[in-house]
């Protein structure tokens, strides 16, 4: 298994590995509607460009063998020493492989190197990564309900993890 940095190149292979994770992880979370206007706006080729520019923003495809089986995107410096994992997404078929434990941990590397010293995700209430992230170490320390525009919102839990070291 492998991390690779993710480069414009790689835009449509993001957008491919986000809409057959979504399909699955979302399919009994969100209405059909909701998905598409999330995957179009958050996974459109001029935001990821956009983070793609920023310095503090972080792609990383994740390879297992010959094929990719998902992503991570994570900002250093959201907060004063706190990394938002903004995005980690692995399509179906590679559950329970162990690769979203090892892309955390991988995660936790690269934020100690850079000096955070804790993570925070959003997680929608309904989805059962919740369990996962809970079994790796993160906590729910708040919630929130977030307007995304197109009359949406995200239900999610705010999860954080303080890194030991």
């Amino acid at each position: 298994m492998e991390f690779i940095k993710a480069t414009e190149s790689d835009i449509p292979l993001i957008q491919e590995l986000a809409r057959r994770s979504w399909e699955n992880a979302y399919a009994e979370i969100l209405s059909d509607e909701q998905m598409e206007y999330m995957l179009n706006t958050m996974y459109s080729k001029e935001e990821i460009a956009d983070h793609l520019q920023n310095p503090d923003y972080h792609y990383f495809l994740i390879k297992d063998e010959d094929s990719y089986e998902g992503f991570i995107g994570y900002e250093n410096s959201y907060e004063e020493k706190t990394t938002k994992l903004h995005r980690i997404y692995l399509v179906p078929e590679s559950k329970g492989k162990g690769l979203g434990k090892k892309a955390l941990l991988f995660l936790n590397d690269k934020v100690s190197e850079y000096g955070d010293k804790r993570i925070i995700l959003n997680v929608n209430k309904h989805n059962s990564a919740r369990n996962f992230y809970e079994s790796q170490g993160y906590k729910i320390y708040d919630e929130g309900v977030f307007d995304i525009g197109n009359g949406f919102v995200m239900d999610d839990f705010l999860m954080e993890n303080v890194l030991k070291n």
